[in-house]
């Protein structure tokens, strides 16, 4: 259990769910997938379909919302992205045995991304930065930052941080990163808001050989600092691939400073909320620490 207030699926329950209210699925395998995500049990369905159940226990008329909510985000972020993403398909309702409603989307192939794996590609590093171009061209419609998790102020993440470098002692150079947070702490805006993944993590990525192949999680598509699309850099690539791929997003020295700000905010959470329950979360926050540290233009 990685929540406290973790509600439990498993495959029988998700099974017979999605065999009950969506008929058309009764002939197919249902399975389920192996992952480090920590939003949702997900179910593959056949080979074209898969099923998420949250697993974080929330009001059902408001975790309804939710899922419509991602739904018309993954549909905007189709509709920009260069790479395969996947798209809503139905939203299922809550049963006797799972307290909520879950959703149905389509699948996408390929290997989950890995903090190592291919941190040395050229040719990886070259399509995270296409990928963040074509997100940033998308149009914000006159929307703003919606106030949820990153994207808005660094110093409104002070209050976590505390939190994060109190629970950390005894698993990180606690001194040194509070030192590194009240210098990026004081980074000043970056300037208007452009259209963001708001979430790449190598979890969230999808690749065959060398090539990004696919990008999930698009449920928080939406306005954000132009800084936060690039903890990629932290999270998936070396040092020298980081220069090829700010090189090619002509990132100036702010926005580089602040992304590495964003990763270093959410790797603080990973490392030791999920230190027992999801290792290889945990590792990814070292790991994108580690790289933020020894970089010379940080």
């Amino acid at each position: 259990m990685m929540h406290d207030d973790q509600v439990s699926i498993d495959i029988d329950i998700a099974r017979q769910m999605i065999r009950d209210q969506f008929p058309q699925y009764r002939h197919e395998d249902i399975t389920p997938v192996r992952s480090s995500g920590t939003v949702n049990a997900i179910f593959r369905i056949g080979s074209k379909s898969t099923a998420r159940f949250p697993l974080r226990a929330m009001n059902p008329a408001e975790c309804a919302d939710m899922l419509r909510s991602e739904a018309a985000a993954m549909v905007e972020l189709g509709e920009h992205c260069l790479f395969p993403t996947p798209q809503p398909i139905g939203l299922g309702e809550p049963g006797p045995h799972y307290p909520m409603p879950w959703a149905l989307q389509t699948w996408i192939e390929g290997e989950v991304a890995t903090p190592q794996g291919l941190s040395g590609s050229t040719t990886f590093a070259l399509d995270l930065g296409h990928l963040v171009a074509s997100l940033r061209q998308a149009d914000t419609r006159g929307r703003p930052f919606d106030g949820q998790g990153r994207g808005g102020q660094l110093s409104d993440h002070d209050d976590w941080m505390n939190v994060c470098f109190e629970n950390s002692e005894g698993l990180l150079d606690v001194i040194r990163l509070r030192d590194l947070w009240a210098r990026f702490r004081e980074l000043p805006s970056a300037g208007p808001v452009v259209m963001s993944h708001k979430d790449l993590i190598p979890a969230n990525l999808l690749v065959q050989g060398e090539r990004l192949v696919g990008v999930l999680d698009g449920g928080s598509f939406g306005p954000a600092d132009p800084s936060l699309d690039l903890v990629v850099a932290w999270h998936l690539l070396d040092r020298e691939r980081r220069t090829t791929f700010r090189w090619g997003l002509q990132v100036e020295d702010l926005w580089w400073k602040r992304g590495a700000a964003w990763a270093f905010q959410q790797a603080m959470g990973l490392v030791w909320y999920y230190h027992r329950t999801n290792p290889a979360m945990s590792a990814l926050g070292r790991s994108t620490i580690s790289r933020i540290l020894d970089d010379p233009d940080i």
